[in-house]
């Protein structure tokens, strides 16, 4: 009996340690962005150095019949970059830059490049991007798959501003892609989520680095789409232009102040402008902790920001250093909560009345809003899934909410009446963000959508490139 029970002890012993072993060589990957909602298990991450090591693993995915998800700095937050059981391409070491002439104004980058590091390259020359996200943090092939916009009014999207770029398609070929040159892809890809293949490299079209003057001023909603008509449109001067409106009880959904900024004269020589650094400010970061859980801190917040930036009139900064917005705000870590963003599109002419029907929605239905911002974006006819049917202004929300399953179904509940109330207006809802959306309102968004995923069935007919967006939305 002695001899079966140490024979039984030593039978477990190595089925554990087996186990563990195994484990320990075979890691359980999980994949999510930001929001860290949307955790999946994958089979594997593959960190792409070399076009070759792309190709081979798009061979052996296809011959295993798997599939592939690309990712860059997974800031998406809809699934767009992963899905259970899938290859996940981590493009984030995939970054050098290929080719650069500083007079013809044009950069090649690989893919996974930062919007830094090509702000760092170009600098010296006195040039800048001409659309990029609010931050620099992110990848050029992550920014194209989402086909970003920017604070610039005298450009639309990044598309605009891509001359061309090189596509892995599904079945191995690269194939070069510009306007003239294979021009269905170069509808598709730019806001396709890489559902088209792995964009290798995009040759972007660069500008002059400028001067600019800021100039903050606070109006009442009413007056913002005739303010913005004749002294931002009107004014070719205005080369960037931003706005703010309050989600604080005192002025809640009525004050706004927009900072606009101006083409100015300097004798300095702008190349020796430095490039701004990250910086951690302590007393608006403190506000925005505080403004999670009090309306006291809403207040103090709106009344921080309204107040810094009108003093902040009449100061110089570089085209580069506008859009070297400050990132710390976007890290937020807590316990059971986490921070969301949305973002909607509306004509500039349904603006008030839009702004109404939010105020109504939110003072009955209570969600945590911390941040609205408001942007310009060009009517956009190139992109398959453009969420700018004609010229639109985009407010991009931040939300917090609990992560727990009730705390998020009622978040969706309220997020789906905002997006109801969006299409009312002729607008759009932008889609690398949380899914609430039902598939109802995705159509009614996005009429194109069954064009593109008819696009999707002849490019790419075993969906070797899929992710939880066409899950989601399109299959």
């Amino acid at each position: 009996m002695k001899r079966i029970a140490v024979g039984a002890v030593i039978a477990v012993y190595m089925t554990v340690f087996s186990f563990s072993l195994w484990t320990y060589q075979h890691p359980v990957l999980t994949s999510s962005d930001q929001s860290k909602l949307l955790p999946t298990r994958v089979k594997q991450i593959r960190s792409a150095t070399s076009t070759n090591d792309l190709k081979s693993w798009v061979a052996q995915a296809k011959q295993r019949q798997e599939t592939v998800s690309v990712a860059g700095m997974q800031h998406s937050q809809g699934g767009q970059t992963y899905l259970p059981d899938t290859t996940v391409l981590d493009m984030t070491d995939y970054d050098r830059i290929l080719a650069y002439t500083p007079d013809k104004h044009r950069i090649t980058v690989q893919s996974g490049i930062t919007w830094a590091e090509i702000q760092e390259r170009i600098q010296p020359d006195g040039l800048a991007v001409q659309v990029m996200q609010s931050q620099n943090i992110f990848t050029v092939g992550g920014a194209l798959s989402v086909n970003v916009h920017g604070r610039d009014i005298r450009y639309g999207s990044l598309l605009d501003t891509v001359d061309s770029f090189r596509l892995l398609k599904a079945d191995g070929t690269v194939v070069h892609v510009s306007r003239n040159e294979n021009a269905d892809l170069f509808r598709l890809v730019p806001g396709g989520y890489g559902l088209f293949g792995i964009i290798l490299d995009v040759t972007l079209k660069l500008t002059d680095d400028e001067w600019y003057t800021e100039q903050t001023v606070a109006l009442d909603y009413h007056d913002y789409p005739a303010y913005f008509r004749q002294h931002v449109l009107g004014d070719a001067d205005v080369r960037m232009h931003i706005g703010r409106i309050s989600v604080a009880p005192d002025g809640f959904f009525k004050e706004m102040y927009v900072t606009n900024y101006h083409k100015a004269e300097r004798t300095v020589p702008i190349e020796e402008e430095p490039l701004k650094q990250e910086t951690i400010i302590a007393l608006p970061k403190a506000l925005l902790g505080l403004s999670r859980y009090s309306d006291f801190g809403k207040n103090k917040l709106w009344s921080f920001q309204k107040s810094y930036f009108l003093k902040q009139s009449g100061t110089y900064e570089s085209r580069n250093n506008v859009m070297r917005s400050d990132s710390a705000f976007m890290e937020y870590i807590s316990p059971g909560r986490t921070e969301l963003l949305q973002e909607y599109f509306v004509p500039v002419d349904s603006f008030v009345s839009y702004i109404d029907q939010l105020r109504t929605i939110l003072t009955t239905d209570e969600l945590n809003v911390l941040n609205i911002t408001i942007r310009y974006v060009e009517q956009d006819r190139t992109a398959a899934l453009s969420y700018a049917k004609q010229d639109m202004f985009a407010l991009v929300w931040l939300i917090n909410t609990e992560t727990d399953p009730a705390s998020i179904n009622e978040t969706k509940r309220i997020v789906q009446k905002l997006i109801d109330a969006t299409l009312e207006h002729q607008g759009s809802y932008y889609l690398p963000y949380y899914p609430f959306a039902t598939r109802d309102q995705f159509t009614a968004a996005y009429p194109n959508a069954a064009a593109f995923k008819a696009a999707k069935q002849r490019q790419d007919p075993k969906g070797l490139f899929m992710n939880q967006f066409y899950l989601d939305y399109l299959k």
